[in-house]
Formats: structure tokens, sequence, C-alpha cells
């Protein structure tokens, strides 16, 4: 472990993934212990969502407040894993993200010897996180799973989001590093953004306001995993979804934009949440943004709340 780009007591380490049809691949493993010396019982592991890498810095200090220790994983071609040879942000199966994250899992458990794990995951990776714990079930390698506003669904109209997801998924299947969107909406970006008109410094080379090309690889990548989430997944360990109570899906700036969900759609991350396990507790957080934990005080401050006494029940 080496000292990480957040400064102590925040390190990593590289997960050597071999190569790809681009080339060598890594992942990188975020750490902070609750305590100074030894790791702690218990463990949990973030994975953040798409054009995003881990920088909150103030979720690692929450958890190891609750003497939980903390490790956050940049994946493939994500952030502190992006190199210059890769395509950003692609991939063309949601699984080719299942062997650092089964490494990560190896190295909390076997490594620092932590006996229970929470898992995660915002966004895209709240997503990704429902699908590896659902293909790894037998292996009871989590204990609980929080998810920061999942990818359960496209957005937009029904038949819109229907008829481009699907033209899109028939191009990724022939060639799946085709170009369907110049980027994201770059609204998220500015509310979030301390350069702009957000709270928080990040890296923008990491994380640029309007995100990388959208690839129609990728949105196959997504509307199979989404498919799978639509059919309902058996997942049986405890499972808490939460997300703001609205969404303001526009390309045009408003100061709204600092207290509603700005990228995905609120109505559908609770239409489907039921279908993600047997134990799922669906929360809303008035005022929050698309990441929870970038919301301004007062929503950021509930969200920290309920997780606070979700994991006193699920996860003691």
């Amino acid at each position: 472990m080496k000292t990480d780009v957040l400064g102590p007591p925040y390190t990593s380490r590289v997960i050597d993934l071999g190569c790809d049809r681009e080339g060598p691949v890594r992942a990188t493993l975020v750490r902070r212990l609750a305590g100074t010396t030894t790791p702690a019982d218990a463990a949990v592991l973030y994975l953040h969502g798409f054009v995003d890498y881990f920088f909150q810095r103030h979720l690692g200090d929450f958890y190891c407040g609750q003497g939980i220790d903390f490790y956050a994983l940049d994946l493939r071609k994500y952030g502190r894993s992006l190199m210059r040879h890769q395509t950003p942000c692609h991939c063309d199966d949601l699984g080719e993200y299942y062997p650092e994250i089964d490494e990560a899992i190896r190295l909390l458990r076997q490594a620092d010897g932590h006996t229970r794990v929470l898992l995660n995951g915002h966004s895209m990776g709240g997503l990704l996180s429902v699908l590896w714990a659902d293909d790894r079930r037998q292996a009871n390698l989590v204990d609980a799973i929080v998810l920061n506003s999942p990818f359960l669904d496209l957005d937009g109209p029904w038949i819109a989001r229907r008829l481009v997801a699907g033209l899109a998924a028939g191009i990724g299947r022939v060639a799946p590093t085709a170009r369907v969107a110049a980027g994201l909406n770059a609204v998220y970006g500015r509310s979030i953004s301390r350069e702009h008109d957000g709270d928080w410094a990040y890296d923008l080379g990491w994380k640029p306001l309007a995100g990388f090309p959208v690839r129609a690889g990728w949105i196959r990548a997504i509307r199979a995993g989404q498919r799978r989430v639509r059919s309902g997944l058996p997942i049986e360990i405890p499972i808490l979804v939460a997300t703001s109570t609205s969404s303001r899906l526009s390309s045009r700036w408003s100061d709204a934009a600092r207290s509603a969900d700005t990228v995905l759609d609120v109505a559908t991350m609770a239409r489907w949440a039921p279908s993600l396990g047997r134990q799922v507790t669906l929360a809303r957080v008035e005022g929050g943004m698309h990441d929870l934990t970038l919301s301004e005080a007062s929503a950021r401050r509930q969200f920290f709340d309920l997780l606070t006494k979700w994991i006193s029940v699920h996860f003691a």
C-alpha cells in the first residue's frame, strides 16, 4: 500500500488484471482503517458510478467513525486506474468488473481479516453491486448492501427509452466502441464541482463535467444488467436503496439542480427496488442530489443519519 492521492490516512494499491484487447488492465483499491494499527472486524467496499471515481473522503471518514474499515475500488478504465491506451469508462459486459471486485473482497477477508463486509454502490456501481452479489450469493462474501441512487433503469419516456436502448444495443453487438453520445448532461457536474456551482473538489480529468463519450457496447451491457433486475434477483441479505425525493432531468442550469437528482429518475429506482431481493428498505432523502453524499448539508445529514440507523439494525 502507498499513500493515496487523497493523502493520509488514505492508502491505495494497484490490482493487476492482466490484459484485454486494448492492452494492460488494472484496478485500484483505496483503504482507510477505522483504527490506527490493525483492521477492524467489519469493512465496507465502495463501488463508484459511471464517469466517476472515489474522491468522497468524508464518506470513508463516516464509515470509519462507525468502527467500519473503508475500502473503495476504482474500477478498470476509471479514475486512478485509467491508462492512456484505454477507452475511458468502457465495458462490453458488466461481468468484466467481477475480477477486481473478487480480488478486493479476497484482500478484505483473507489479507486484512475482515469477517463482515458491507457492499456500498453508487449509480452504475449500485447496479453492478447487486448483479455481482447475485452471481456470488452462494459464496456468502458480503453481509449487506447499501445502494446510493442505483442505476436500475434507463431514463426518459418508456417507448423512447426502449427504442434508443434497443438500437444502441444492436450496434453494440457488432461495434461495441461506436459512440452513441458525445458525453453526458453537464448540469450534474456543474452542480457538484467547486470550480463551478458546487462544493466539491475532484479531478476533472478523471471526472469531466460532461463525461466521456457513451459507447454502444456500454449501453448494451447496462441494458442487459437492468433486464436482470426487472426479472427479479433472489438476494437474501439486507439491502438499503436510498434516493432523493425528486428528479430534475433537464439540460438547462437552475439552482434547483442542487436539491434533486439531475442524472436518474428516482421513480424508476423506487419502482424496481423491491425486485432486488427479499429484505429491501427504500429510503428517500429530501433535497438529495444524485450522489447523496455530495448533497447540500441538510440532505447530507439526512442520508448519513438514516445510514447510521440502518447499519445499526442490519449490519451490527
